[in-house]
C-alpha cells in the first residue's frame, strides 16, 4: 500500500543527490586551483570526462532498467555515486580527480532513464508529480552551490565530496529496506492526437525533442557551471566569502524550483506548445542581458533565468510521458538524457576556450545564440489538446 509513495520520496531524494553531485566539482573548483596547480579554464577541463559518461552512459542504464530492474539499478545508482564521491574527495592528483569525477558521471547517468520511468509509473497525476520531482532535482541544484560552499569553508574541499557521498550510501540502504522489488504498474496508453484532431507525427514529436534537449542541454549545462564564478566576478567582492557567495548562487538556483513545481501543476491546463514557447522565448533575451550586467542584477537575471531554463525541462519530461508507450519510457528517457547530458558536455570545452579569451560576454552571446534555437524548436512543436497533457488517466 505504501510502495507508490515510498518509491517516489526515494527518487526524488536521488534527483537531488543526482544534480547536487554533479555540480560539486563547479562550486568546490574555485577552492581547489591552488592544491593543483591549474587555472579555473583548466580545472573546469578535468571534468569532461564526467559529463561524457553522464550523457552516454544513460543509454545501458536504461536498457538494463527496463530489462534488468529498475529498483536494482537504483541501488547501484545510490552505492556507486556514493562510492565515486569519497574516492573523488580523496583525491591527490589530477588523474585521480578525473577518474573520480568519471565514475561520478557514470553513476549519476542511471538515475534519469531509470528513476524518472519508476516516477512516471507509479505517479497518480504525472504532470504534478514530474514537476515536484523537478523541483527536489533543482534543489540539489541549489544546495550543490549552498553545501559546497559551506562545507569548503568550515572543513576544506575534501569534504564537500566526501560527506554527500556518505549520506548518498546511508539513502541507498534506506531503499534497500524500504522499497521491495515488485513488477512495474503497467497503464493503457493511447496515443495522443492533435488539436483538430489527427494523429500526432511521432517524428515530428523526437525531432523537437531532439533539437530542445541538444540545445537546452548545451545551456543549461553552461550556465549551471559558471554561475559561481560569474557571480562572484560581477558582484565585486560584495559576497567574496564562499560560504555566501554559495547561499547567493543557491538562491538564483532554487528560483528553478519555483517553475517546476508551477509548470508542473499548469501543464494539464493548457497544450504543451504554449508553455514550451513561453519558456524558450525568454532564454536568449535573459543570456544577452547576463552577458554584459554587473552588481546585483546579475542575481536577478539569473534567478529569472534558471526559472524558465528549469521550467522547460519540466515541459519535455512531460512530452515523453504523454507520447511514449510505457514499455519504451525507459529506453526513450534515456535517448533523451543521453542527448542532453551528451550535448551539455560540449559546453566544458566551451567554457574552456571562450572563458579566458572572451570572458563571460563572449561565451554568454554564444549561449543566447543556442537558446534562440531552442525556440524555434518551440514553434514547431504540435498544438495537442490541454486535456491530453494532464496524462491523468493515460
Amino acid at each position: 500500500m505504501h510502495q507508490p509513495r515510498n518509491v517516489i520520496r526515494y527518487i526524488n531524494a536521488a534527483h537531488v543527490i543526482d544534480h547536487m553531485f554533479m555540480l560539486i566539482f563547479p562550486a568546490a573548483v574555485l577552492g581547489m586551483t591552488e592544491v593543483f596547480g591549474l587555472d579555473y579554464a583548466s580545472m573546469i577541463g578535468l571534468s569532461l570526462g564526467g559529463f561524457i559518461a553522464f550523457g552516454a552512459c544513460s543509454l545501458p542504464a536504461g536498457w538494463l532498467g527496463d530489462h534488468w530492474s529498475r529498483r536494482q539499478m537504483m541501488l547501484v545508482f545510490f552505492f556507486g555515486i556514493g562510492a565515486s564521491a569519497i574516492f573523488t574527495g580523496l583525491s591527490s592528483s589530477a588523474p585521480m580527480l578525473v577518474l573520480g569525477l568519471t565514475l561520478m558521471g557514470v553513476f549519476a547517468a542511471i538515475y534519469h532513464p531509470v528513476g524518472t520511468a519508476m516516477l512516471v509509473a507509479y505517479a497518480q497525476n504525472r504532470g504534478r508529480e514530474i514537476g515536484i520531482n523537478g523541483m527536489w532535482g533543482n534543489l540539489g541544484v541549489a544546495f550543490s552551490a549552498l553545501v559546497t560552499g559551506l562545507l569548503v569553508a568550515q572543513f576544506g574541499w575534501r569534504s564537500a565530496f566526501i560527506l554527500p557521498g556518505v549520506a548518498a550510501i546511508a539513502l541507498g540502504i534506506g531503499f534497500a529496506l524500504q522499497v521491495r522489488e515488485e513488477p512495474i504498474p503497467v497503464r493503457a496508453h493511447a496515443p495522443l492526437k492533435g488539436a483538430a484532431g489527427q494523429r500526432i507525427s511521432m517524428v515530428m514529436v523526437f525531432g523537437v525533442l531532439a533539437l530542445a534537449t541538444a540545445t537546452g542541454g548545451v545551456v543549461f549545462n553552461a550556465t549551471t557551471m559558471t554561475y559561481p564564478k560569474l557571480f562572484q566576478e560581477r558582484l565585486h567582492d560584495l559576497f567574496a566569502s564562499p560560504q555566501t557567495l554559495g547561499v547567493v548562487v543557491s538562491l538564483a538556483y532554487a528560483f528553478g524550483a519555483v517553475a517546476q513545481l508551477s509548470i508542473g501543476r499548469v501543464l494539464h491546463r493548457f497544450s504543451l506548445k504554449w508553455p514550451f514557447m513561453l519558456l524558450t522565448l525568454c532564454q536568449a533575451p535573459l543570456l544577452f542581458a547576463m552577458a554584459y550586467v554587473e552588481g546585483s542584477a546579475v542575481i536577478v537575471l539569473g534567478a529569472a533565468f534558471m526559472f524558465v531554463v528549469f521550467g522547460q525541462v519540466t515541459v519535455n519530461d512531460a512530452m515523453v510521458a504523454n507520447f511514449v508507450a510505457p514499455h519504451w519510457q525507459s529506453r526513450v528517457f534515456a535517448l533523451r538524457y543521453c542527448l542532453s547530458f551528451g550535448a551539455s558536455a560540449t559546453a566544458i570545452p566551451l567554457i574552456a576556450f571562450v572563458e579566458p579569451r572572451q570572458g563571460f560576454v563572449g561565451l554568454y552571446l554564444i549561449l543566447a545564440g543556442f537558446a534562440a534555437l531552442t525556440f524555434l524548436s518551440a514553434l514547431i512543436f504540435p498544438r495537442t489538446p490541454a486535456e491530453a497533457a494532464v496524462g491523468q488517466t493515460a
